[in-house]
């Protein structure tokens, strides 16, 4: 009994000692050694994290019988990883070559967190100003009165690059790069949808001349940039953005990562190469679920941008919400889930789905390879299922790795 007691005590000063924020995010700055506490807090919450992720489980395999869920999935709350599966796989016409957590996948539209992380670190850099006019950058570029954050926020107005190149671009076999899609708006001057910063527009040429701009001030490839100031920096060892520059003629597929397919009543086509690939910022980043993982856990805990800069990524753009939608830099939010900060992905064979509840530390990241897994509305439901909530993170994010387990 004398033994009960002393824990209870201990107990009782190990929860009473600690202010509230020990259980939060630490600045990014602290270097000291973790209270030996750690533990005690793992324990403590040990059945509650393995029903959730039991509820992980069974959620994500039902997805998989049902609505042919075919990639990798990663959930994480309370700052550890509940669950990591993969599903069906790499070659997905003759089921053969089971996919793994570690294989790559195209981003798609994912890729624009991304981007917009490099605008920002030239912006902390003070390398650029989000309010820049785009033409300080781009002298070329025909339309005057677009600044960065108008491209970040999608509300410059532009009409879409897709639509412009398959009308001029005169050989679909050479892809078509950054630099060649300025030329066109150059040559063509298509009008715009509406005048800059009239209106919220989603549209995949902003990202795409942000990623000029990246390599204007840097000086470096979009791709090199993103390599060196991103990717190595979080150990992202297995990211990369899909470049297509000194290709003179495309070959018939993609020669990286994990191939994708179009599904049809006759069954799963894997998806040729496309001109358009070339064109990088707004999508053809390749990643893993664990490196995403990383990359958020990054944001939260400011490894590589202060707090003060950062917070502007998941700050709504527009004053007025769009049928309930917003876009901060390289995120969308909605008001029909309040606190999450999100983006999903589709072009050319890939999916993909990334939640960040930030309110309840949740992480939900979804990779797959064919164009129709369509889990938005379950993953929605999972994420937001508040029946069973983990305590706050305890442990210092500034430890070596989220994955040394």
């Amino acid at each position: 009994m004398k033994f009960i007691f002393r824990l209870i005590v201990l107990l009782g000063i190990v929860f009473f000692a600690l202010p509230p924020a020990s259980c939060r995010r630490e600045p990014a700055h602290y270097r000291g050694e973790a209270l030996p506490v750690d533990s005690l807090f793992v324990d403590l919450g040990k059945a509650d994290r393995d029903r959730r992720a039991a509820m992980a489980e069974a959620a994500f395999t039902t997805m998989h019988r049902t609505l042919g869920l075919n990639g990798a999935v990663l959930y994480a709350e309370g700052g550890q990883v509940l669950y990591e599966q993969a599903f069906g796989w790499r070659d997905l016409k003759r089921r053969q070559i089971p996919l793994h957590t570690s294989d790559t996948f195209q981003l798609a539209s994912v890729s624009k967190m991304f981007t917009a992380e490099a605008i920002m670190l030239l912006h902390a850099q003070g390398k650029l100003s989000y309010d820049d006019d785009l033409q300080r950058y781009l002298p070329e570029f025909p339309y005057r009165g677009i600044t960065l954050r108008h491209l970040l926020n999608h509300r410059s107005g532009l009409s879409r690059y897709e639509s412009l190149a398959d009308e001029h671009w005169p050989d679909r076999g050479v892809p078509l790069h950054n630099d060649d899609m300025v030329q066109l708006f150059q040559k063509h001057r298509p009008d715009p949808y509406f005048e800059p910063d009239a209106d919220f527009h989603y549209n995949n040429v902003n990202y795409a001349l942000l990623a000029n701009v990246v390599e204007r001030v840097s000086g470096q490839h979009f791709e090199d940039f993103m390599k060196e100031n991103v990717f190595e920096p979080l150990g992202m060892h297995h990211s990369y953005i899909y470049s297509l520059r000194g290709v003179g003629r495309l070959g018939l597929y993609t020669d990286t990562g994990v191939q994708g397919y179009d599904l049809y009543r006759s069954g799963p086509q894997r998806v040729q190469e496309d001109y358009l690939n070339g064109v990088v910022g707004d999508k053809v980043m390749y990643s893993t679920v664990e490196d995403l993982y990383r990359f958020s856990v990054a944001l939260e805990t400011h490894q590589l941008l202060p707090d003060s800069i950062q917070r502007e990524a998941f700050l709504p753009g527009s004053e007025t919400w769009k049928h309930g939608d917003n876009y901060g830099f390289g995120w969308r939010m909605s008001q029909r889930h309040p606190g999450i900060v999100y983006h999903f992905g589709w072009w050319k064979g890939y999916r993909s789905f990334f939640i960040i509840d930030r309110p309840h530390e949740r992480v939900l990241i979804i990779l797959t390879n064919t164009s129709s897994s369509a889990p938005g509305d379950p993953a929605w439901d999972f994420i937001s299922d508040t029946t069973l909530q983990l305590p706050a993170a305890c442990a210092l994010p500034t430890r070596p790795s989220v994955f040394d387990h």
